[in-house]
C-alpha cells in the first residue's frame, strides 16, 4: 500500500478521535454545569405514590404531582386517588403537611337515556368518538344532554372500570378509584364523581325546559323545582337550571330527608342512592334489557 495513502488514513483517524474527544470533553462539562440535582424527598415521595400515571390529581403524572405536593405548600397529600387513605397518609407524612380527609368516591352517570328510552334525531356516521360527535349538532340523541354512547369514557379509564353494554357506559364501583379521568373525557358532562356515603343523586343533566323533556325522554328531570322547596335539610338547588343536591346537608339532617325528595318528585328521576348497589343494579338492568 502506498505509505503516503497509509499516512493520509492515520491522520484522518487521528483527526476524528481528536474531534470526538473534543466534544465528548464539551458535553461532560456541559452535563456536569447545568446538571438538576435530584431531591431525595421527592423520589421518596414518587415510590409511595401508586404509580398508576392516572392524571386524577392534575399533574402530569406521578413524578408531576411528587414534585408539587413537595415544593408547593398548598398542594394537599391526599390527591393519589388510586392509593387511597394509605398513600396519603404516607405522603403527609414524608412532607410533614396535615392529613385531609379521603372521601370514598365513584364516577356515576348522570343520564337515563335507556330507561327514558329517548331516541334518535339522526344517525351518526364518522369517528367512533363522543367528542367527534358532539360536533356534529350536539351527538345523535333527541336530548341534546346525553350520553353519546360511544364509549371514549372507557377507553379513557386507566383501570378498566366502565364497561359499555347497549351503548351506555356502565361503573364497576369495584374497580373505579374516583381518579376523575372519564369526568374530564366526557364531551357532554353527564358523569360525575359522587360519595359513596351520598342519600340520593339524580341520573339527569338536562337544562332544557320541562315541555321539551317530555318529548324526549320519558323520566328526565322537568325542574319543577318541587324537590327544591320540598327538601326539608335545604340540600337541593337548582344551580343553571341543573338539579345539585348537597350531600353533607342531606347526610346532616338525616335519612328522613331522603325520603321526602324520592317522594315527591312527579317524574321519579330523584332516586336513593346506595353506593356500590346502585351500581350494581344499574348494570344489571342493563344486560337484562340487551
Amino acid at each position: 500500500m502506498d505509505p503516503e495513502l497509509v499516512k493520509l488514513a492515520l491522520g484522518g483517524v487521528a483527526l476524528l478521535a481528536c474531534i470526538g474527544l473534543f466534544f465528548g470533553i464539551g458535553l461532560a462539562l456541559a452535563a456536569h454545569k447545568f446538571a438538576v440535582e435530584t431531591d431525595p424527598l421527592i423520589e421518596e415521595v414518587l415510590e409511595s405514590l401508586a404509580g398508576a400515571q392516572c392524571g386524577g390529581c392534575g399533574y402530569p403524572g406521578c413524578e408531576g404531582y411528587a414534585i408539587a405536593v413537595v415544593n408547593d405548600p398548598d398542594v394537599p397529600p391526599n390527591l393519589c386517588y388510586p392509593g387511597k387513605e394509605k398513600v396519603a397518609a404516607r405522603v403527609a407524612e414524608l412532607t410533614g403537611k396535615k392529613m385531609a380527609e379521603m372521601e370514598d368516591m365513584v364516577a356515576l352517570v348522570r343520564c337515563a337515556r335507556q330507561e327514558g328510552r329517548v331516541s334518535h334525531k339522526h344517525e351518526y356516521i364518522g369517528f367512533a368518538s363522543c367528542t367527534a360527535a358532539n360536533l356534529g349538532f350536539g351527538g345523535p340523541s333527541a336530548c341534546n344532554y346525553a350520553c353519546i354512547g360511544l364509549g371514549e369514557c372507557a377507553q379513557a379509564c386507566p383501570f378498566d372500570a366502565i364497561t359499555m353494554v347497549e351503548n351506555f357506559p356502565v361503573v364497576n364501583a369495584d374497580k373505579c378509584v374516583s381518579c376523575g379521568t372519564c369526568v374530564k373525557t366526557c364531551p357532554k358532562q353527564v358523569i360525575v364523581l359522587q360519595s359513596l356515603k351520598a342519600r340520593v343523586y339524580v341520573p339527569c343533566s338536562t337544562k332544557e325546559l320541562g315541555k321539551n323533556v317530555k318529548k324526549v325522554c320519558a323520566v328526565g328531570c322537568i325542574s319543577c323545582q318541587i324537590c327544591v322547596k320540598k327538601c326539608p335539610a335545604g340540600a337541593v338547588r337548582s344551580e343553571n337550571d341543573l338539579i345539585q343536591i348537597d350531600q353533607a346537608k342531606c347526610l346532616e339532617y338525616g335519612p328522613e330527608c331522603q325520603e321526602v325528595c324520592v317522594e315527591k318528585c312527579p317524574r321519579h328521576i330523584f332516586r336513593k342512592y346506595e353506593g356500590r348497589q346502585v351500581l350494581k343494579r344499574a348494570a344489571a338492568g342493563l344486560k337484562m334489557a340487551s
